[in-house]
């Protein structure tokens, strides 16, 4: 098959597989074209205002609402129960791929979370490992899904149409979306936040004006794309953060039409416009900032998705690499290519880092040291790409992050080397 994609952001979008199976002029009409059935995909409240409101019309062979109870599955999602708190700094090694047949679904491993999933904000995060495509479709009703593929490309089939997405891409999956995620390469890595507040949008642009870091043209949406297949078919939900599953006689993948705002998205890192100073100093991260999730608190979000892309750095007599600093902010950090400018080693692709809420972090002993005294001249840092969830609850790790062996005990140390050069005779 083919893949189509529709682009922009945050739009007014409308597909159909067979010519005339969106109404026109009517959502829901008595009779829907080819004898399909209309169905209300909402993302939001009904009485949301009009700019903020997420919603999706399917034209579909059978409705949602055609299934049987859903019983728990005795296997849950891996990761466990909130670990002690902890103001600790902490780092992690990728973590291994399975040898035994895992899907997507099997493969998710709880990280880090902020609040329970029955909660109407906050984020959980999962590092995914996957060796075999899914046989079921899922959906996941405690909130939308960034998903941050660190290695291997995904084929992601849903109801409104088929995403393919490989590393330096993400992808974006609304609230209650059904989907299958489908390995295109022998295995799969990456990262998931959970979002169980506001749906992600693009942040405003401010001072820097109407164009500048991602562009909405970029955003892709797919196509519409149904399966017709009478076939068994398990479908699973993430129901309060326990999975349940029914069995159903057909694919809930059959929407032949459709029209709305409440859809999956993919938008490829690399299209990123970044940017930066041209005098000296360097801005805040937040510059970095591909998309958000805000809160009733203005400029306080409830998620911001941050890069760190390839970029030219030109500032001069100026300390180039993330300066030190304590945040309000809760920063999850990881890495889907090369290195980052911050640390020297010990950040691998498929890793991730947490710095909580006002815990001190910035460059290690070796990458200040180098920053100091390096002669100064315009560079670029290529053949990278780290990451950022950032939050304004403070992330509590799970008991298997801070018990797993890829905890790295020894993180503090990167600091241990700062030398002191403090001398009050020499300006």
């Amino acid at each position: 098959m083919n893949l189509e994609y529709q682009s922009g952001f945050g739009n007014e979008f409308a597909s159909e597989a067979l010519p005339g199976a969106l109404p026109v002029g009517q959502n829901s009409p008595q009779k829907a074209p080819y004898g399909l059935y209309t169905e209300l995909f909402s993302g939001t409240a009904f009485t949301m205002v009009r700019s903020e409101a997420r919603r999706t019309w399917l034209y579909r062979i059978q409705p949602s609402a055609n299934h049987p109870a859903f019983i728990k599955l005795e296997r849950q999602l891996a990761g466990g129960p909130l670990g002690a708190v902890t103001p600790n700094r902490l780092r992690w090694n990728p973590l291994d791929i399975p040898s035994e047949p895992t899907d997507f679904i099997d493969g998710l491993v709880g990280m880090v979370a902020n609040s329970g999933s029955e909660k109407p904000s906050g984020i959980s995060i999962y590092n995914y490992r996957a060796n075999q495509s899914m046989q079921r479709v899922f959906f996941n009703a405690d909130g939308e899904l960034l998903i941050v593929p660190e290695q291997g490309r995904l084929r992601i089939a849903t109801e409104l149409g088929v995403l393919e997405v490989e590393p330096m891409e993400i992808v974006v999956l609304p609230r209650g979306l059904k989907f299958r995620v489908e390995l295109l390469d022998t295995q799969a890595r990456g990262y998931v936040a959970e979002n169980h507040g506001a749906p992600l949008r693009l942040p405003d642009l401010g001072p820097i004006g109407s164009n500048g870091l991602a562009n909405p043209r970029d955003f892709l949406t797919p196509v519409a794309h149904y399966e017709d297949l009478k076939q068994p078919t398990t479908q699973v939900q993430k129901f309060l953060g326990e999975l349940w599953a029914c069995e159903l006689d057909h694919s809930p993948l059959n929407v032949v039409a459709w029209h709305g705002n409440n859809v999956p998205y993919k938008y490829d890192l690399r299209r990123f416009n970044t940017i930066g100073t041209v005098s000296f100093d360097h801005p805040d991260p937040s510059i970095f900032t591909v998309l958000t999730s805000p809160t009733s608190v203005h400029g306080l979000a409830n998620l911001d998705f941050v890069i760190f892309p390839p970029r030219w750095m030109v500032a001069e007599n100026t300390f180039r690499p993330p300066w030190f600093h304590r945040n309000l902010m809760n920063e999850y950090m990881g890495l889907i290519q090369g290195a980052y400018d911050a640390k020297a080693e010990g950040f691998l692709p498929g890793g991730a880092s947490l710095h909580s809420c006002m815990s001190a972090h910035g460059p290690d002993g070796e990458t200040c040291t180098k920053a100091i005294n390096v002669d100064l001249a315009p560079h670029k840092i290529d053949n990278t790409m780290a990451f950022m969830f950032e939050t304004s609850q403070v992330l509590r790790p799970t008991q298997f992050a801070l018990e797993c062996p890829q905890l790295q005990n020894t993180y503090d140390a990167c600091w241990a080397s700062l030398p002191a050069t403090f001398n009050p005779n020499r300006r």
